[in-house]
């Protein structure tokens, strides 16, 4: 267990840490706590990789636990999301993309077998992996800045919280950039998810296309069943 695959070991478990923060603590205190937890093990995702490059510590087991603990941070983060969300279509959509792509690649992995080198990591993949991070952590900010602004409007008539909004009432509670907080992280948090939606199916193409010539052979044990 030497440092770097240490810290991917602390990613995975920190994947559903995510999840169980919603369930011991109300929001916004779970949303913050979250969004701590889960950039925190977003960090390490660089750190292990270049520490071990570093230190010249590289593994099997490091290489085979790191894409593991990225998919397992995404989906547990993005089911999360999903469940505490309006369900709007905008969102559920890119998401069940990017779920759909990791099942998929895995499923040609796992066929794969030995030959499964040929689905090398690569530049493009790396770029969709830290976009989906970053999409999700905003995503998480989202949950903080709606809690946040919820709580400074409750016993608020409408009429009052649209004037403090115009301006035409002092916003003396910071009403305003709790609600453009709220708004634009939800908008650019959801146009990063779009864009990591988009280079999941091209990077799944990539794998599949990759993959062809040894779907195509005769398979030598006969196909079917689940482990």
């Amino acid at each position: 267990m030497t440092i770097p695959n240490t810290l991917t070991v602390l990613r995975l478990l920190a994947a559903p840490g995510v999840a169980v923060m919603f369930l011991y603590f109300t929001r916004p205190w779970a949303d913050w706590f979250a969004l701590v937890l889960f950039v925190s093990a977003a960090v390490t995702d660089w750190f292990d990789g270049y520490l071990a490059r570093l230190w010249k510590q590289e593994s099997r087991f490091g290489a085979m636990l790191d894409p593991i603990a990225d998919k397992a941070m995404v989906v547990i983060a993005l089911m999360v999301i999903v469940g505490y969300s309006s369900m709007s279509p905008w969102l559920v959509l890119p998401i069940t993309m990017i779920l759909f792509r990791e099942v998929f690649v895995s499923g040609l992995r796992e066929y794969l077998g030995s030959t499964s080198g040929t689905l090398k990591v690569t530049g493009l993949a790396k770029w969709k992996t830290t976009t989906q991070m970053i999409a999700i952590a905003v995503l998480f900010s989202q949950g903080v800045f709606e809690h946040y602004f919820g709580m400074s409007v409750f016993g608020m008539d409408q009429q009052m919280v649209r004037d403090i909004l115009t301006g035409a009432e002092e916003d003396v509670i910071g009403l305003g950039w709790k609600y453009q907080g709220w708004i634009w992280s939800g908008r650019i948090g959801l146009g990063l998810l779009w864009v990591a939606a988009l280079l999941t199916l091209v990077t799944g193409w990539n794998y599949f296309r990759k993959a062809l010539p040894f779907l195509t052979d005769e398979p030598d044990d006969a196909q079917g069943g689940d482990e």
